[in-house]
Protein backbone atom coordinates (compact mmCIF):
# COMPACT_ATOMS: atom_id res chain seq x y z
CA UNK A 1 0.00 0.00 0.00
CA UNK A 2 1.52 3.29 -1.18
CA UNK A 3 1.57 5.48 2.24
CA UNK A 4 1.53 9.56 2.49
CA UNK A 5 3.72 11.28 5.40
CA UNK A 6 3.84 15.14 6.48
CA UNK A 7 6.53 16.68 7.35
CA UNK A 8 6.33 19.10 10.86
CA UNK A 9 5.33 22.38 8.38
CA UNK A 10 2.73 20.30 6.85
CA UNK A 11 4.23 19.57 3.48
CA UNK A 12 2.96 16.50 1.79
CA UNK A 13 6.17 14.39 1.16
CA UNK A 14 6.33 11.31 -1.35
CA UNK A 15 6.27 8.06 0.58
CA UNK A 16 9.23 6.36 -0.42
CA UNK A 17 7.88 3.40 -1.53
CA UNK A 18 6.11 5.43 -4.63
CA UNK A 19 9.20 7.44 -5.13
CA UNK A 20 11.10 3.68 -5.53
CA UNK A 21 8.48 2.69 -7.57
CA UNK A 22 9.08 5.66 -9.95
CA UNK A 23 12.10 5.96 -10.07
CA UNK A 24 12.17 2.15 -11.18
CA UNK A 25 9.99 3.05 -13.90
CA UNK A 26 12.79 5.82 -14.96
CA UNK A 27 15.19 3.69 -15.11
CA UNK A 28 13.48 1.42 -17.41
CA UNK A 29 11.26 3.54 -19.65
CA UNK A 30 12.65 3.99 -23.10
CA UNK A 31 11.51 7.33 -23.92
CA UNK A 32 13.73 10.61 -22.41
CA UNK A 33 10.18 12.62 -22.58
CA UNK A 34 8.53 10.20 -20.00
CA UNK A 35 11.48 10.01 -18.35
CA UNK A 36 11.82 14.10 -17.76
CA UNK A 37 8.03 13.80 -16.91
CA UNK A 38 8.13 11.37 -13.87
CA UNK A 39 11.12 13.46 -12.69
CA UNK A 40 9.30 16.57 -12.72
CA UNK A 41 6.76 15.35 -10.93
CA UNK A 42 9.09 13.90 -8.30
CA UNK A 43 10.27 17.20 -7.79
CA UNK A 44 7.10 18.99 -6.91
CA UNK A 45 5.59 17.34 -3.68
CA UNK A 46 2.56 18.43 -4.94
CA UNK A 47 2.25 16.08 -7.53
CA UNK A 48 1.93 13.10 -4.82
CA UNK A 49 -1.64 12.51 -5.86
CA UNK A 50 -0.86 12.39 -9.48
CA UNK A 51 1.49 10.11 -9.36
CA UNK A 52 -0.14 7.68 -7.19
CA UNK A 53 -3.06 7.38 -9.67
CA UNK A 54 -0.12 7.12 -12.44
CA UNK A 55 1.32 4.24 -10.52
CA UNK A 56 -2.10 2.67 -9.30
CA UNK A 57 -1.83 -0.19 -11.51
CA UNK A 58 -1.14 -1.02 -15.19
CA UNK A 59 -3.52 -0.36 -18.04
CA UNK A 60 -5.08 -3.64 -18.47
CA UNK A 61 -6.97 -4.85 -21.37
CA UNK A 62 -10.48 -3.95 -21.96
CA UNK A 63 -12.94 -4.10 -24.71
CA UNK A 64 -10.13 -4.94 -27.75
CA UNK A 65 -6.80 -3.95 -25.90
CA UNK A 66 -5.27 -0.78 -23.91
CA UNK A 67 -6.92 3.00 -23.93
CA UNK A 68 -5.63 5.46 -21.27
CA UNK A 69 -4.84 9.14 -21.10
CA UNK A 70 -1.35 9.76 -22.95
CA UNK A 71 1.44 10.36 -20.13
CA UNK A 72 4.40 8.26 -18.28
CA UNK A 73 3.67 5.71 -15.97
CA UNK A 74 1.91 2.14 -15.78
CA UNK A 75 -1.45 3.59 -15.72
CA UNK A 76 -1.00 5.78 -19.13
CA UNK A 77 -0.17 5.48 -22.48
CA UNK A 78 2.95 5.71 -22.85
CA UNK A 79 6.59 4.07 -24.95
CA UNK A 80 6.71 1.64 -22.29
CA UNK A 81 3.78 0.45 -22.26
CA UNK A 82 3.26 -0.33 -26.14
CA UNK A 83 6.90 -1.51 -25.31
CA UNK A 84 5.43 -4.41 -23.23
CA UNK A 85 2.28 -4.99 -24.61
CA UNK A 86 3.89 -5.87 -28.04
CA UNK A 87 6.19 -8.06 -26.58
CA UNK A 88 3.90 -9.69 -25.21
CA UNK A 89 1.64 -9.88 -28.10
CA UNK A 90 4.72 -10.81 -30.24
CA UNK A 91 5.88 -13.97 -27.48
CA UNK A 92 2.37 -15.28 -27.68
CA UNK A 93 2.66 -15.22 -31.26
CA UNK A 94 5.73 -17.49 -31.11
CA UNK A 95 4.55 -19.71 -28.65
CA UNK A 96 0.64 -20.24 -28.87
CA UNK A 97 -0.08 -23.59 -30.91
CA UNK A 98 -3.19 -26.16 -31.68
CA UNK A 99 -4.89 -24.45 -34.73
CA UNK A 100 -5.07 -26.39 -37.42
CA UNK A 101 -5.11 -23.13 -39.49
CA UNK A 102 -2.59 -21.05 -37.33
CA UNK A 103 -4.64 -17.63 -38.99
CA UNK A 104 -8.28 -18.78 -39.39
CA UNK A 105 -9.16 -19.12 -35.46
CA UNK A 106 -9.49 -16.51 -32.56
CA UNK A 107 -7.40 -18.79 -30.42
CA UNK A 108 -5.00 -19.72 -33.14
CA UNK A 109 -1.15 -18.65 -32.67
CA UNK A 110 1.88 -19.16 -35.17
CA UNK A 111 2.58 -22.87 -36.93
CA UNK A 112 5.88 -24.50 -35.85
CA UNK A 113 8.47 -22.67 -38.27
CA UNK A 114 6.29 -20.06 -39.23
CA UNK A 115 7.54 -16.55 -39.05
CA UNK A 116 4.66 -14.43 -37.52
CA UNK A 117 3.62 -11.50 -39.33
CA UNK A 118 1.39 -8.18 -37.76
CA UNK A 119 0.13 -5.22 -39.54
CA UNK A 120 0.38 -1.85 -37.76
CA UNK A 121 -1.88 0.92 -37.90
CA UNK A 122 -2.37 4.03 -36.27
CA UNK A 123 -4.81 7.45 -36.34
CA UNK A 124 -3.77 11.05 -35.73
CA UNK A 125 -4.08 11.54 -31.98
CA UNK A 126 -1.08 13.12 -30.02
CA UNK A 127 1.98 10.79 -30.45
CA UNK A 128 -0.36 7.86 -32.55
CA UNK A 129 2.89 7.85 -34.94
CA UNK A 130 5.59 7.29 -32.09
CA UNK A 131 3.40 4.45 -30.54
CA UNK A 132 2.67 2.63 -34.23
CA UNK A 133 7.17 3.17 -34.78
CA UNK A 134 7.59 1.30 -31.12
CA UNK A 135 5.21 -1.53 -31.93
CA UNK A 136 6.97 -1.92 -34.92
CA UNK A 137 10.37 -1.82 -33.58
CA UNK A 138 9.29 -4.66 -30.48
CA UNK A 139 8.03 -7.25 -33.21
CA UNK A 140 10.93 -6.57 -35.82
CA UNK A 141 13.57 -7.24 -32.88
CA UNK A 142 11.03 -10.64 -32.01
CA UNK A 143 11.41 -12.01 -35.51
CA UNK A 144 8.28 -10.95 -36.15
CA UNK A 145 7.42 -9.59 -39.61
CA UNK A 146 6.08 -5.68 -39.71
CA UNK A 147 3.14 -4.62 -42.45
CA UNK A 148 3.41 -0.85 -41.87
CA UNK A 149 0.00 1.16 -43.44
CA UNK A 150 0.02 4.47 -44.32
CA UNK A 151 -0.40 6.92 -41.54
CA UNK A 152 -2.65 8.19 -40.37
CA UNK A 153 -5.97 5.66 -41.33
CA UNK A 154 -8.72 4.75 -40.10
CA UNK A 155 -9.40 1.42 -37.66
CA UNK A 156 -11.33 -0.67 -40.20
CA UNK A 157 -8.49 0.05 -42.92
CA UNK A 158 -6.12 -2.17 -40.17
CA UNK A 159 -9.13 -4.80 -39.60
CA UNK A 160 -9.39 -5.19 -43.09
CA UNK A 161 -5.45 -5.34 -43.59
CA UNK A 162 -5.15 -8.31 -40.94
CA UNK A 163 -6.64 -10.86 -43.45
CA UNK A 164 -6.11 -9.20 -46.92
CA UNK A 165 -2.20 -9.89 -46.20
CA UNK A 166 -3.13 -12.88 -44.14
CA UNK A 167 -1.26 -12.04 -40.91
CA UNK A 168 -1.55 -13.46 -37.54
CA UNK A 169 -2.69 -10.03 -35.50
CA UNK A 170 -2.96 -6.50 -36.36
CA UNK A 171 -2.53 -3.30 -33.71
CA UNK A 172 -3.91 -0.06 -34.19
CA UNK A 173 -2.86 2.59 -32.39
CA UNK A 174 -5.85 4.69 -31.48
CA UNK A 175 -8.30 5.79 -29.00
CA UNK A 176 -11.80 6.07 -31.01
CA UNK A 177 -13.95 8.42 -29.30
CA UNK A 178 -12.49 8.95 -26.15
CA UNK A 179 -11.36 12.44 -24.88
CA UNK A 180 -8.23 14.10 -26.71
CA UNK A 181 -5.71 13.42 -24.05
CA UNK A 182 -6.50 9.73 -24.60
CA UNK A 183 -4.66 6.86 -26.72
CA UNK A 184 -5.13 3.54 -27.02
CA UNK A 185 -3.87 -0.17 -28.48
CA UNK A 186 -6.07 -2.37 -29.91
CA UNK A 187 -5.36 -5.82 -30.75
CA UNK A 188 -6.93 -7.68 -33.64
CA UNK A 189 -6.44 -11.78 -34.02
CA UNK A 190 -5.85 -13.65 -37.35
CA UNK A 191 -9.32 -13.99 -38.12
CA UNK A 192 -9.43 -9.81 -38.39
CA UNK A 193 -11.96 -9.29 -35.25
CA UNK A 194 -10.71 -8.05 -32.00
CA UNK A 195 -8.78 -10.01 -29.23
CA UNK A 196 -10.95 -12.14 -27.04
CA UNK A 197 -10.73 -14.54 -23.95
CA UNK A 198 -8.58 -16.29 -23.18
CA UNK A 199 -6.29 -14.79 -25.48
CA UNK A 200 -6.10 -11.29 -23.83
CA UNK A 201 -5.40 -12.90 -20.46
CA UNK A 202 -2.87 -14.80 -21.55
CA UNK A 203 -1.21 -11.95 -23.00
CA UNK A 204 -1.42 -9.97 -19.87
CA UNK A 205 0.13 -12.46 -18.09
CA UNK A 206 3.07 -12.33 -20.31
CA UNK A 207 3.06 -8.84 -19.69
CA UNK A 208 3.43 -9.54 -16.37
CA UNK A 209 6.38 -11.92 -16.53
CA UNK A 210 8.58 -9.51 -19.37
CA UNK A 211 10.87 -8.33 -16.74
CA UNK A 212 12.93 -5.08 -17.40
CA UNK A 213 11.75 -3.67 -20.64
CA UNK A 214 15.65 -1.98 -21.49
CA UNK A 215 16.10 -6.35 -21.65
CA UNK A 216 13.80 -6.25 -24.69
CA UNK A 217 15.61 -6.68 -28.01
CA UNK A 218 14.30 -4.02 -30.79
CA UNK A 219 14.98 -3.51 -34.50
CA UNK A 220 15.59 -0.01 -36.50
CA UNK A 221 12.33 0.62 -38.46
CA UNK A 222 14.34 0.09 -41.86
CA UNK A 223 15.06 -3.53 -40.50
CA UNK A 224 14.02 -6.37 -43.45
CA UNK A 225 11.29 -7.77 -41.52
CA UNK A 226 9.31 -3.87 -41.64
CA UNK A 227 7.40 -3.46 -44.80
CA UNK A 228 6.13 -0.28 -45.76
CA UNK A 229 2.99 -0.22 -47.82
CA UNK A 230 1.22 2.31 -50.54
CA UNK A 231 -1.80 2.87 -50.97
CA UNK A 232 -2.83 -0.95 -52.50
CA UNK A 233 -4.41 -1.81 -49.14
CA UNK A 234 -6.97 0.88 -49.13
CA UNK A 235 -7.36 0.32 -52.95
CA UNK A 236 -8.42 -3.45 -52.27
CA UNK A 237 -10.77 -2.48 -49.41
CA UNK A 238 -12.33 0.42 -51.74
CA UNK A 239 -12.51 -2.69 -53.94
CA UNK A 240 -14.31 -4.60 -51.58
CA UNK A 241 -16.60 -2.64 -49.72
CA UNK A 242 -17.92 -0.50 -52.69
CA UNK A 243 -19.64 -3.47 -53.63
CA UNK A 244 -21.30 -4.63 -50.49
CA UNK A 245 -24.35 -3.30 -50.80
CA UNK A 246 -25.53 -3.24 -54.43
CA UNK A 247 -24.46 -0.82 -57.06
CA UNK A 248 -27.46 1.71 -57.48
CA UNK A 249 -26.24 5.23 -57.94
CA UNK A 250 -27.06 7.93 -56.04
CA UNK A 251 -30.75 9.93 -58.02
CA UNK A 252 -29.68 13.49 -59.28
CA UNK A 253 -30.28 16.03 -56.05
CA UNK A 254 -29.44 13.62 -53.40
CA UNK A 255 -27.50 15.97 -51.20
CA UNK A 256 -25.22 14.71 -48.13
CA UNK A 257 -23.43 16.75 -45.59
CA UNK A 258 -20.17 14.74 -44.21
CA UNK A 259 -18.14 15.54 -41.36
CA UNK A 260 -15.10 13.18 -40.61
CA UNK A 261 -14.76 15.12 -36.79
CA UNK A 262 -11.40 15.92 -37.01
CA UNK A 263 -10.79 12.08 -37.76
CA UNK A 264 -8.70 9.78 -39.89
CA UNK A 265 -11.51 8.80 -42.13
CA UNK A 266 -12.54 11.40 -44.07
CA UNK A 267 -10.12 10.83 -47.30
CA UNK A 268 -11.04 6.81 -47.36
CA UNK A 269 -14.76 7.51 -46.65
CA UNK A 270 -15.12 10.36 -49.95
CA UNK A 271 -13.43 7.81 -52.11
CA UNK A 272 -15.58 5.14 -51.34
CA UNK A 273 -18.18 7.68 -51.99
CA UNK A 274 -17.03 8.05 -55.30
CA UNK A 275 -16.14 4.55 -55.49
CA UNK A 276 -19.91 3.92 -54.91
CA UNK A 277 -21.12 5.55 -57.60
CA UNK A 278 -22.40 8.77 -55.58
CA UNK A 279 -21.71 12.23 -55.98
CA UNK A 280 -19.36 13.86 -53.22
CA UNK A 281 -20.60 15.18 -50.34
CA UNK A 282 -20.57 18.34 -48.61
CA UNK A 283 -17.84 18.48 -46.10
CA UNK A 284 -17.75 20.25 -43.00
CA UNK A 285 -14.83 22.46 -43.70
CA UNK A 286 -13.86 23.37 -39.87
CA UNK A 287 -13.77 19.45 -39.17
CA UNK A 288 -12.26 18.14 -42.63
CA UNK A 289 -8.45 17.76 -41.56
CA UNK A 290 -7.24 15.55 -38.60
CA UNK A 291 -6.84 17.69 -35.50
CA UNK A 292 -5.42 15.49 -32.52
CA UNK A 293 -6.86 18.39 -30.32
CA UNK A 294 -10.60 18.33 -31.73
CA UNK A 295 -10.94 22.22 -31.29
CA UNK A 296 -14.65 22.20 -32.64
CA UNK A 297 -16.25 19.53 -30.38
CA UNK A 298 -16.03 18.94 -26.66
CA UNK A 299 -16.24 15.37 -26.99
CA UNK A 300 -15.24 13.72 -29.88
CA UNK A 301 -18.04 11.44 -29.88
CA UNK A 302 -21.27 11.65 -32.45
CA UNK A 303 -23.25 10.15 -30.05
CA UNK A 304 -22.51 13.32 -27.48
CA UNK A 305 -25.00 16.22 -27.51
CA UNK A 306 -23.55 19.17 -29.70
CA UNK A 307 -21.47 17.19 -31.77
CA UNK A 308 -22.96 17.57 -35.47
CA UNK A 309 -24.03 20.84 -34.63
CA UNK A 310 -21.42 21.98 -37.71
CA UNK A 311 -22.86 19.41 -39.88
CA UNK A 312 -26.30 20.02 -39.23
CA UNK A 313 -26.03 23.52 -39.10
CA UNK A 314 -24.70 23.13 -43.13
CA UNK A 315 -27.16 20.49 -44.00
CA UNK A 316 -30.01 23.21 -42.89
CA UNK A 317 -28.65 26.02 -45.11
CA UNK A 318 -27.90 23.48 -48.14
CA UNK A 319 -31.20 21.84 -47.77
CA UNK A 320 -29.57 18.33 -47.21
CA UNK A 321 -31.02 15.64 -47.41
CA UNK A 322 -29.00 13.77 -44.66
CA UNK A 323 -26.01 14.10 -42.72
CA UNK A 324 -23.20 11.48 -42.16
CA UNK A 325 -20.72 11.58 -39.36
CA UNK A 326 -17.54 9.52 -38.52
CA UNK A 327 -15.80 8.80 -35.36
CA UNK A 328 -12.16 9.71 -34.62
CA UNK A 329 -10.78 6.21 -36.33
CA UNK A 330 -13.68 6.00 -38.60
CA UNK A 331 -15.15 2.52 -37.03
CA UNK A 332 -19.17 4.49 -36.06
CA UNK A 333 -21.29 6.17 -38.58
CA UNK A 334 -23.84 8.83 -36.96
CA UNK A 335 -26.71 9.85 -39.26
CA UNK A 336 -29.07 12.19 -39.14
CA UNK A 337 -32.21 13.14 -41.28
CA UNK A 338 -34.94 15.87 -41.68
CA UNK A 339 -37.94 15.76 -39.86
CA UNK A 340 -40.70 16.10 -42.20
CA UNK A 341 -42.36 19.77 -41.13
CA UNK A 342 -39.60 20.77 -38.99
CA UNK A 343 -38.45 24.31 -40.30
CA UNK A 344 -35.13 25.14 -40.18
CA UNK A 345 -34.28 23.67 -37.20
CA UNK A 346 -35.98 20.42 -38.38
CA UNK A 347 -33.54 17.48 -38.27
CA UNK A 348 -32.86 14.65 -35.91
CA UNK A 349 -30.14 12.24 -34.84
CA UNK A 350 -30.88 8.40 -35.40
CA UNK A 351 -30.25 6.44 -32.63
CA UNK A 352 -27.94 3.27 -33.33
CA UNK A 353 -30.90 0.64 -32.90
CA UNK A 354 -33.06 2.86 -35.35
CA UNK A 355 -30.00 2.45 -37.81
CA UNK A 356 -29.88 -0.72 -37.52
CA UNK A 357 -32.81 -1.67 -37.90
CA UNK A 358 -33.55 -0.06 -40.94
CA UNK A 359 -29.57 -1.72 -42.32
CA UNK A 360 -30.67 -4.66 -41.23
CA UNK A 361 -33.97 -4.53 -43.06
CA UNK A 362 -32.64 -3.14 -46.31
CA UNK A 363 -30.14 -5.65 -46.33
CA UNK A 364 -31.69 -8.69 -46.00
CA UNK A 365 -34.43 -7.25 -48.19
CA UNK A 366 -31.31 -7.71 -51.05
CA UNK A 367 -30.49 -11.35 -50.54
CA UNK A 368 -31.84 -14.12 -52.23
CA UNK A 369 -31.29 -17.33 -50.82
CA UNK A 370 -29.33 -19.27 -48.96
CA UNK A 371 -28.77 -18.92 -44.39
CA UNK A 372 -28.57 -15.27 -44.09
CA UNK A 373 -27.58 -13.86 -40.80
CA UNK A 374 -28.13 -10.88 -38.79
CA UNK A 375 -26.61 -10.17 -35.29
CA UNK A 376 -26.76 -7.55 -32.60
CA UNK A 377 -25.75 -7.50 -28.73
CA UNK A 378 -27.93 -8.89 -25.91
CA UNK A 379 -28.43 -4.37 -24.71
CA UNK A 380 -29.90 -3.38 -28.03
CA UNK A 381 -33.35 -3.12 -29.38
CA UNK A 382 -35.26 -6.29 -29.66
CA UNK A 383 -36.65 -4.66 -33.73
CA UNK A 384 -33.91 -6.62 -35.68
CA UNK A 385 -35.03 -9.95 -34.25
CA UNK A 386 -39.04 -9.46 -35.71
CA UNK A 387 -37.42 -7.92 -38.71
CA UNK A 388 -35.52 -11.22 -39.11
CA UNK A 389 -38.27 -13.27 -38.40
CA UNK A 390 -39.91 -11.48 -41.32
CA UNK A 391 -37.52 -11.95 -43.72
CA UNK A 392 -36.89 -15.58 -42.58
CA UNK A 393 -32.95 -15.32 -42.28
CA UNK A 394 -31.37 -16.61 -38.65
CA UNK A 395 -30.80 -13.87 -35.90
CA UNK A 396 -27.97 -14.05 -32.82
CA UNK A 397 -27.66 -12.21 -29.86
CA UNK A 398 -24.14 -12.09 -28.62
CA UNK A 399 -22.63 -9.72 -25.62
CA UNK A 400 -21.87 -6.34 -26.22
CA UNK A 401 -18.79 -5.48 -28.38
CA UNK A 402 -17.55 -5.93 -32.09
CA UNK A 403 -15.50 -9.04 -30.76
CA UNK A 404 -18.47 -11.00 -30.21
CA UNK A 405 -20.85 -9.77 -32.99
CA UNK A 406 -18.25 -10.43 -35.60
CA UNK A 407 -18.10 -13.80 -34.73
CA UNK A 408 -22.23 -14.25 -34.17
CA UNK A 409 -21.87 -16.55 -37.31
CA UNK A 410 -18.53 -18.90 -36.43
CA UNK A 411 -20.24 -22.32 -35.85
CA UNK A 412 -22.79 -21.94 -37.71
CA UNK A 413 -23.05 -24.26 -40.73
CA UNK A 414 -24.20 -22.92 -43.51
CA UNK A 415 -24.77 -19.62 -41.97
CA UNK A 416 -23.89 -16.08 -44.06
CA UNK A 417 -23.15 -13.14 -41.99
CA UNK A 418 -25.05 -10.50 -43.51
CA UNK A 419 -25.19 -7.67 -41.11
CA UNK A 420 -24.58 -6.67 -37.03
CA UNK A 421 -24.86 -3.81 -35.00
CA UNK A 422 -24.36 -2.67 -31.57
CA UNK A 423 -26.55 0.45 -30.28
CA UNK A 424 -23.32 2.56 -29.78
CA UNK A 425 -23.22 3.62 -33.34
CA UNK A 426 -21.33 0.25 -34.65
CA UNK A 427 -22.43 -1.44 -37.40
CA UNK A 428 -20.90 -4.14 -39.67
CA UNK A 429 -22.01 -4.58 -43.40
CA UNK A 430 -20.95 -8.32 -44.54
CA UNK A 431 -17.78 -9.81 -43.98
CA UNK A 432 -15.02 -7.21 -45.43
CA UNK A 433 -14.34 -6.28 -42.33
CA UNK A 434 -15.00 -8.21 -38.96
CA UNK A 435 -15.63 -5.19 -37.05
CA UNK A 436 -17.61 -2.56 -37.14
CA UNK A 437 -17.16 -0.61 -40.17
CA UNK A 438 -18.11 3.38 -40.46
CA UNK A 439 -17.47 3.72 -43.98
CA UNK A 440 -18.94 0.32 -45.18
CA UNK A 441 -21.82 1.41 -43.42
CA UNK A 442 -22.09 5.16 -45.13
CA UNK A 443 -22.44 3.40 -48.48
CA UNK A 444 -24.80 1.03 -46.76
CA UNK A 445 -26.92 4.04 -45.82
CA UNK A 446 -26.81 5.95 -48.98
CA UNK A 447 -28.17 3.23 -51.13
CA UNK A 448 -30.85 3.13 -48.97
CA UNK A 449 -31.17 6.72 -49.12
CA UNK A 450 -30.88 6.63 -52.96
CA UNK A 451 -33.45 4.17 -53.38
CA UNK A 452 -35.76 5.80 -50.71
CA UNK A 453 -35.39 9.28 -52.89
CA UNK A 454 -36.10 7.44 -55.94
CA UNK A 455 -39.76 6.51 -54.70
CA UNK A 456 -40.44 9.77 -53.53
CA UNK A 457 -39.76 9.07 -50.01
CA UNK A 458 -37.08 9.21 -47.16
CA UNK A 459 -35.41 7.22 -44.30
CA UNK A 460 -37.83 8.56 -42.14
CA UNK A 461 -40.18 6.98 -44.05
CA UNK A 462 -38.66 3.78 -44.49
CA UNK A 463 -38.08 3.46 -40.59
CA UNK A 464 -42.27 4.57 -40.06
CA UNK A 465 -42.73 1.30 -42.18
CA UNK A 466 -40.70 -1.10 -40.08
CA UNK A 467 -42.61 0.50 -36.57
CA UNK A 468 -45.84 -0.01 -38.25
CA UNK A 469 -45.06 -3.95 -39.28
CA UNK A 470 -43.39 -4.56 -36.27
CA UNK A 471 -44.80 -2.18 -33.85
CA UNK A 472 -42.99 1.12 -32.03
CA UNK A 473 -39.99 -0.24 -30.20
CA UNK A 474 -38.81 3.08 -28.37
CA UNK A 475 -35.13 2.66 -26.31
CA UNK A 476 -33.06 4.54 -23.94
CA UNK A 477 -29.69 4.44 -22.59
CA UNK A 478 -29.30 5.91 -18.84
CA UNK A 479 -25.52 5.86 -17.64
CA UNK A 480 -25.16 6.63 -13.86
CA UNK A 481 -21.53 7.39 -12.18
CA UNK A 482 -21.84 4.78 -9.34
CA UNK A 483 -18.62 4.37 -6.61
CA UNK A 484 -19.18 0.59 -6.16
CA UNK A 485 -21.27 -0.75 -9.53
CA UNK A 486 -19.70 -4.32 -8.86
CA UNK A 487 -21.91 -3.63 -4.98
CA UNK A 488 -25.14 -2.30 -6.73
CA UNK A 489 -25.56 -5.39 -9.18
CA UNK A 490 -24.75 -7.66 -5.96
CA UNK A 491 -27.78 -6.09 -4.52
CA UNK A 492 -30.41 -6.25 -7.28
CA UNK A 493 -29.19 -10.04 -7.10
CA UNK A 494 -30.11 -10.48 -3.48
CA UNK A 495 -33.24 -8.66 -3.43
CA UNK A 496 -34.45 -8.80 -7.14
CA UNK A 497 -37.10 -6.38 -8.12
CA UNK A 498 -40.81 -7.47 -8.70
CA UNK A 499 -41.92 -5.06 -10.66
CA UNK A 500 -40.19 -2.09 -12.44
CA UNK A 501 -41.86 0.96 -13.13
CA UNK A 502 -45.68 -0.59 -12.28
CA UNK A 503 -45.02 -3.10 -14.75
CA UNK A 504 -44.45 -6.93 -13.37
CA UNK A 505 -41.66 -8.79 -14.06
CA UNK A 506 -42.27 -12.01 -16.13
CA UNK A 507 -38.76 -13.28 -16.66
CA UNK A 508 -35.42 -12.46 -15.27
CA UNK A 509 -31.75 -13.80 -17.34
CA UNK A 510 -28.89 -13.14 -15.34
CA UNK A 511 -26.10 -13.56 -17.45
CA UNK A 512 -23.08 -15.05 -15.03
CA UNK A 513 -25.17 -17.85 -15.77
CA UNK A 514 -23.35 -20.61 -18.13
CA UNK A 515 -27.06 -21.85 -19.30
CA UNK A 516 -27.49 -18.86 -21.51
CA UNK A 517 -25.59 -19.98 -24.10
CA UNK A 518 -23.14 -17.04 -23.80
CA UNK A 519 -20.20 -16.54 -21.83
CA UNK A 520 -20.66 -15.79 -18.38
CA UNK A 521 -20.91 -11.68 -18.14
CA UNK A 522 -21.92 -9.38 -15.24
CA UNK A 523 -25.45 -8.54 -16.71
CA UNK A 524 -29.15 -8.53 -15.69
CA UNK A 525 -31.80 -8.45 -18.40
CA UNK A 526 -35.95 -8.10 -17.11
CA UNK A 527 -38.21 -8.92 -19.65
CA UNK A 528 -41.67 -7.12 -18.39
CA UNK A 529 -44.96 -6.70 -20.43
CA UNK A 530 -43.84 -5.37 -23.97
CA UNK A 531 -40.87 -3.86 -22.06
CA UNK A 532 -37.62 -4.83 -21.40
CA UNK A 533 -34.78 -3.78 -18.89
CA UNK A 534 -30.90 -4.86 -19.08
CA UNK A 535 -28.21 -3.71 -16.31
CA UNK A 536 -24.63 -3.96 -16.29
CA UNK A 537 -21.76 -2.32 -14.86
CA UNK A 538 -19.46 -0.59 -17.24
CA UNK A 539 -15.97 -2.67 -18.08
CA UNK A 540 -14.17 0.72 -17.92
CA UNK A 541 -15.43 3.28 -15.51
CA UNK A 542 -17.20 3.40 -12.20
CA UNK A 543 -20.67 3.48 -13.74
CA UNK A 544 -23.87 1.47 -13.89
CA UNK A 545 -25.37 1.52 -17.57
CA UNK A 546 -28.93 0.53 -18.30
CA UNK A 547 -30.98 -0.35 -21.57
CA UNK A 548 -34.69 0.42 -21.53
CA UNK A 549 -37.19 -0.84 -23.95
CA UNK A 550 -40.67 -0.18 -24.73
CA UNK A 551 -42.74 -1.89 -27.31
CA UNK A 552 -45.82 -0.64 -28.28
CA UNK A 553 -47.74 -2.41 -31.25
CA UNK A 554 -48.62 0.60 -34.08
CA UNK A 555 -52.53 0.05 -34.64
CA UNK A 556 -53.75 2.62 -37.49
CA UNK A 557 -52.24 5.82 -35.84
CA UNK A 558 -48.29 5.30 -35.81
CA UNK A 559 -48.24 8.78 -34.09
CA UNK A 560 -50.50 7.72 -30.98
CA UNK A 561 -48.52 4.56 -30.63
CA UNK A 562 -44.93 6.71 -30.20
CA UNK A 563 -46.55 9.09 -27.48
CA UNK A 564 -48.27 6.19 -25.34
CA UNK A 565 -44.73 4.72 -25.32
CA UNK A 566 -43.00 8.04 -24.82
CA UNK A 567 -45.16 8.14 -21.89
CA UNK A 568 -45.01 4.13 -20.34
CA UNK A 569 -41.01 5.10 -20.96
CA UNK A 570 -40.96 7.87 -18.57
CA UNK A 571 -42.14 5.86 -15.14
CA UNK A 572 -39.38 3.02 -16.32
CA UNK A 573 -36.70 5.56 -16.24
CA UNK A 574 -37.43 6.87 -13.02
CA UNK A 575 -38.00 3.40 -11.42
CA UNK A 576 -34.47 2.23 -12.87
CA UNK A 577 -33.08 5.29 -11.75
CA UNK A 578 -34.44 4.73 -8.17
CA UNK A 579 -33.59 1.03 -8.52
CA UNK A 580 -29.61 1.41 -9.60
CA UNK A 581 -29.28 4.40 -6.81
CA UNK A 582 -26.95 3.35 -4.01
Amino acid sequence: MIMVTRSAGGVVAIDTGLRAAVEAWIADDPDERDRAELRALLAREAAEEELRDRFAGRLTFGTAGLRGAVGAGPNRMNRAVVRAATAAVAGWLRDVRGASDPRGGPGAGTAPGETPAVVVGCDARHRSDEFADEAARVLAGAGVRVHLLPRPGPTPLLAFAVRHLGVSAGIMITASHNPAADNGYKLYLGDGAQVIPPVDAEIEGRIARLGPLSALPTAGLDDPLVVRHGDEVAAAYLDAVAGLAGTAAAPPGLTVVYTPMHGVAGDLMLRAIRRAGFAAPHVVAAQAKPDADFPTVSFPNPEEPGALDLALADARALGADLVLASDPDGDRLAVAVPVPGGGTAGWRQLSGDQLGALLGAYLLGAETGGAPLVATTIVSSTLLSKIAASAGARYRETLTGFKWIARAADGEPGARFVFGYEEALGYQVGQVVRDKDGIGAALATLRLAATAKAAGRSLSDAYDDLERAHGVHLTEQLSLRIPEPGEVMRRIRATPPAAIGGLSVETVTDFTDAGTGLRPSDVLRYTLRQARVVIRPSGTEPKIKAYLEVIEPAGDDLAAAREAAARRMAPLRAAVIGLLAP
